[in-house]
């Protein structure tokens, strides 16, 4: 775990592992015991960070009793902003985040870590047999994926796994971009898919949760927004194009009906003004999206 001192003092590592917390203080020390014993077997040096989220049990009590570098905030942020807040307190050049519930195998990171040296971000994909997803939240996961999928013009073969490991230099580009909620690993998905960036899965065995889950039924209309969101920041079209094309058949569709009856309505006229406006927004979003991912 000891890291070079370089020249202003400041610790460097090889890589920091970043777990956010909240009430989680039945299984905070196993999960840092877990990745001090994974690590510690590897030819590299390391930092363990613990955020505590402004937990109102005893997770931060339990995590100083770990090895970890302890991060507390007074009032819980979310997962995003907790996740953010320990990757600035780092400093290396490989970026692990990892879940405090005990679901994700600390076992998978040394293969994970080997698969980053030639990627920009590597995901634990937990598959389809991901059984101790609950069974309420599947069909919402189905959804999401299929739209992010569709969006991307790319298979994603876990969307918001909260187990990856990043080259840092690839994902402190997009942290201005990144949400404070749990949205943050769909978010980073996708800024990673669609800037052309290299994105790895290494399929891993999901394992069942310690404690209760902080996702709220809620948060499905939450991500859906935010895909849409990122998309038209990176791939406007793939949103304005097929938007249009609606407008356009719907509105062709009833002036040919209008023709028929020789009676045109201001329906037809205002939907295909509506398609035509969508494919001007949508070619405008792209040409401001190209000005800025050249910057």
């Amino acid at each position: 775990m000891k890291g070079n001192d370089e020249a202003e003092g400041v610790a460097r590592f090889d890589v920091s592992v970043v777990i956010p917390a909240y009430n989680e203080e039945g299984a905070i020390v196993d999960g840092v015991r877990d990745v001090h014993r994974v690590l510690s077997r590897l030819p590299l040096t390391y930092e363990v960070i613990v955020v505590d989220d402004g937990s109102t049990d005893g997770t931060a009590r339990e995590a100083e009793k770990t090895d970890a570098r302890v991060i507390h905030l007074k009032t819980n942020q979310g997962y995003g902003a907790a996740l953010k807040k320990g990757i600035a307190a780092g400093d290396s050049t490989f970026v692990v985040i990892t879940d405090s519930d005990g679901t994700y195998p600390a076992e998978a990171l040394a293969g994970m870590l080997e698969l980053a040296k030639s990627a920009d971000m590597v995901v634990a994909d937990r598959g389809k047999g991901a059984k101790n997803i609950p069974l309420m939240r599947r069909p919402a996961k189905f959804v999401l994926n299929a739209l992010a999928c569709y969006l991307a013009q790319r298979k994603i073969n876990d969307l918001n796994s909260g187990m990856r490991v990043f080259r840092r230099s690839s994902l402190e580009r997009f942290i201005p971009l990144l949400p404070d909620g749990f949205s943050f690993t769909t978010t980073i998905t996708l800024c990673m898919l669609c800037s052309n960036l290299e994105v790895v899965y290494e399929p891993i065995t999901y394992g069942r949760r310690i404690g209760r889950s902080k996702i709220r039924p809620t948060d499905m209309f939450a991500f859906v927004l935010l895909v849409l969101r990122v998309i038209v920041l990176f791939r406007p079209l793939r949103v304005f194009i097929p938007m249009g094309a609606l407008w356009i058949i719907a509105g062709t569709a009833k002036l040919a009906y209008d023709v028929y009856l020789w009676n045109l309505s201001e329906s037809a006229v205002l939907a295909l003004l509506a398609g035509m406006m969508a494919w001007s927004l949508g070619l405008m979003a792209d040409m401001i999206s190209r000005l800025h991912l050249r910057k």
